[in-house]
């Protein structure tokens, strides 16, 4: 089938590549000359596992191209929305108007029959707000929202553990949602639930969602707090928890939170959307989890300070991490970098280093130190902040190797990554996060 995905950046890239990769004719589409050059080259402007092989593919195939032209979105069956939502510049509502312009662009080349389907995250109403405005083209409005994890997106896409697809309640909605099956038909023939809904409940989810696991996130983390304060182990309280099957152990995690650009500003415009339809109190413990979240962050900081004494001014420090996540690249809100920032504020000599991150951190934070070798940034430290949990870090890093280039055997674990008896064994006086 022949598609436009409008919006090149994270989502889009990978939405493009993915469905060339499936079989469709695809033309990614995006206003950043330097992105599409990139993109059309074969080359992924962020990191993203998989992601350039399946460009590669994609343009060898002859089914994948890219443009700064909205103009040749024309013709396409299926057009879809993947442009960012971020935060209003000093508030916490959705900044909607990418998407809005994304739309005004494409509106001259729709034809009857057309489907557009929404994939940004909104808040609830804007799919209906959208329709509205498409209705004279012809074309028919849809909302799929995405369910992408950073470092796991081209898994994602390819298959989904679901596909939702919201759509009006009449003839032009339903004729839509087949479109929409049948571009998902490989995931949808290998088992992949395929729900519709109403328009408003496809938005929902993807919000909801994310409130989910946020709060799943933070209240592990609240535990971190109690432990701590009680001598107890939140691992081993997580692990516990995890055996009930109402509960689970995924995203029972505790460290220093999470970050990126879904999260954070995600719980933040769902709350923001929900006082705005009168229904604040709802969602009020988002707020809550919001601020246990960035919490965390300042905890992993002060277990940096008692470790060393009380004093870190002048003390070398070694930041394992700068991405929000592994695998990843993408720094936005990353609590890494804030630990970082945050100790090179009280006088630290902070040096980070990351496998995927460090052109991104040091455009964002030129005043930290970085090191492109991990060994390099271990070399003297006085004490190592374990941030980003990648294999690097958590897994081929043995005690003994790095206790032989350190100055000072501490460790902060910020992600409760290691193996704390093993370290600990090794001379290294190590603490975690909410452990004994």
């Amino acid at each position: 089938m022949r598609m436009s995905v409008i919006g090149c950046g994270y989502l889009g890239a990978v939405h493009a590549a993915a469905m060339a990769s499936i079989g469709h004719d695809v033309v990614g589409i995006d206003v950043d000359e330097r992105k599409v050059a990139a993109l059309d080259a074969g080359s992924a402007p962020f990191f993203e596992p998989q992601l350039t092989e399946l460009l590669t593919k994609g343009r060898e195939s002859g089914r994948l191209r890219f443009s700064d032209r909205m103009a040749d979105a024309a013709g396409a069956k299926v057009h879809f929305l993947a442009v960012g939502t971020p935060q209003i510049p000093g508030g916490h509502a959705a900044d909607l108007r990418y998407v809005d312009a994304a739309v005004e662009g494409l509106l001259p080349h729709l034809r009857p029959g057309d489907v557009v389907a929404g994939k940004s995250t909104v808040p609830v109403g804007t799919a209906a707000r959208l329709a509205t405005r498409i209705v004279d083209s012809g074309a028919t409005l849809v909302w799929n929202p995405e369910f992408l994890r950073e470092g796991w997106a081209v898994h994602d896409t390819l298959t989904p553990d679901r596909l939702v697809v919201g759509a009006e309640p009449d003839a032009a909605g339903a004729r839509a949602v087949e479109v929409l099956r049948e571009v998902y038909a490989a995931a949808v023939e290998t088992g992949t639930p395929f729900l519709v809904t109403d328009l408003a409940t496809a938005e929902l989810v993807k919000g909801a969602a994310n409130a989910f696991l946020a709060t799943k996130i933070s209240f592990i983390n609240a535990m971190a707090e109690i432990a701590e304060a009680s001598g107890a182990d939140v691992a081993l309280l997580a692990d516990a928890l995890g055996h009930d099957s109402r509960i689970g152990r995924r995203y029972l995690g505790a460290g220093i939170g999470f970050g990126g650009g879904c999260l954070p500003k995600d719980i933040r415009a769902f709350a923001a959307r929900a006082e705005e339809l009168g229904r604040g109190e709802a969602v009020g413990f988002l707020h809550e989890v919001d601020a246990i979240n960035v919490r965390r962050r300042e905890r992993a900081v002060r277990l940096v300070v008692d470790a060393l004494g009380g004093l870190v001014f002048g003390r070398r420090i070694a930041v394992l991490g700068a991405a929000f996540k592994p695998f990843s690249d993408d720094i936005r809100d990353s609590p890494a970098l804030d630990v970082a920032v945050r100790l090179r504020g009280l006088g630290a000599d902070v040096v980070v280093t990351d496998p995927a991150a460090m052109e991104n951190a040091a455009a964002a934070h030129p005043q930290l130190g970085y090191a492109r070798d991990r060994d390099d940034a271990l070399r003297e430290a006085d004490a190592v902040v374990v941030v980003t949990e990648w294999d690097e870090y958590r897994r081929d890093l043995s005690p003994a190797h790095a206790g032989g280039l350190v100055r000072g055997r501490v460790i902060i674990d910020g992600r409760n990554c290691l193996d704390a008896a093993a370290w600990r064994a090794a001379g290294w006086q190590y603490h975690g996060m909410g452990r004994r």
